[in-house]
């Protein structure tokens, strides 16, 4: 009952937010200024989607867990994320409105999702960017809607999964067959990363980001379906690791990227395999637990916090 709660009022105010806030927005106001369009969108974005951290934290009582680095409010960053399950994606939410950008966030995602009922066209409107997994296709849609992100003062969060799907073992099998015959990283936890797309991203954008985050999400007991969202079940306890790089620490040709996005997947892997091991990242607690003011006001600042240590791999 408390899942199917959760569920009725998440797609209830979806749905008013979608079919009558949203469309006016972004139609009227762009015909005005694209930079207010934006900033207006996600602000309504931001208040409707604040239900979801709050559904997640306080209703179902999933833990979630931070650790690594702790970063700073209201920055304008490219986030690379490993794709253990369906439902990763909504889990950044957390990390998002604990730093006042919730509004911000926009995922590059499969085509097939722009076609939802009703949810497609909010995914539009948001300005996701779809992809069909053949390059060709994707390379001029991709560097299009990625350069009307280029303007500083608009805030960006651009999510993206280089791995390309969701993690499973028959996955995993095939991506370590491939790995093995030409000559990559053998990876476990992970699949091998696709490349392209995190370069085009990071050359679009260089200049205007202020950092890129490398996160890795792992569950301390199972990983969780949608379905177990909605029923409120799993998971019990999410762990997220955030490295930050400085954009102005990130390799400057494409090539230069390739390779350290490359050893940033061996690096997870190996993180990976940690937690497997003792059931947590290193560094925890750089985050507070969510209070339920802050799902009310979304627009909230991070209150300052110790900066830890940093061990990418644990010893």
């Amino acid at each position: 009952m408390r899942g199917l709660i959760c569920l009725l009022v998440y797609l209830s105010t979806a749905f008013m937010f979608l079919v009558y806030f949203a469309p006016v927005v972004a139609v009227l106001t762009r015909l005005f200024s694209v930079h207010y369009s934006r900033k207006t969108t996600s602000f309504l974005f931001a208040l409707w989607l604040a239900l979801w951290p709050f559904l997640f934290e306080k209703i179902n009582g999933t833990k979630v867990v931070f650790s690594g680095d702790l970063v700073p409010p209201k920055e304008r960053v490219l986030i690379i994320a490993n794709h253990r399950t369906e439902v990763d994606w909504m889990y950044l939410w957390d990390l998002a409105l604990r730093k006042g950008c919730l509004g911000y966030i926009k995922y590059i995602l499969k085509s097939s999702l722009m076609k939802l009922p009703v949810f497609g066209w909010g995914f539009h409107i948001l300005e996701f960017i779809s992809v069909e997994r053949n390059w060709e296709v994707d390379e001029p849609v991709m560097h299009q809607m990625v350069s009307t992100f280029k303007d500083p003062q608009d805030p960006l969060w651009l999510a993206l999964f280089p791995e390309g799907t969701d993690f499973s073992e028959q996955k995993c099998q095939r991506s370590q067959k491939f790995a093995n015959e030409v000559g990559l990283p053998v990876l476990k936890n992970v699949l091998l990363p696709k490349t392209r797309g995190f370069c085009l991203c990071l050359e679009v954008l260089r200049g205007s980001l202020d950092a890129v985050y490398d996160v890795s999400i792992a569950y301390k007991h199972q990983l969780p379906t949608f379905l177990d969202n909605v029923f409120g079940t799993d998971p019990s306890e999410v762990h997220i690791h955030v490295r930050r790089i400085p954009a102005k620490e990130m390799p400057a040709s494409d090539s230069e990227a390739a390779s350290w996005l490359m050893d940033r997947f061996q690096l997870k892997d190996r993180l990976l395999s940690d937690f497997k091991a003792h059931g947590h990242f290193p560094d925890e607690g750089i985050e507070q637990e969510l209070s339920t003011l802050r799902c009310l006001n979304s627009k909230n600042r991070a209150s300052p916090q110790r900066q830890p240590p940093y061990s990418e791999v644990p010893r």
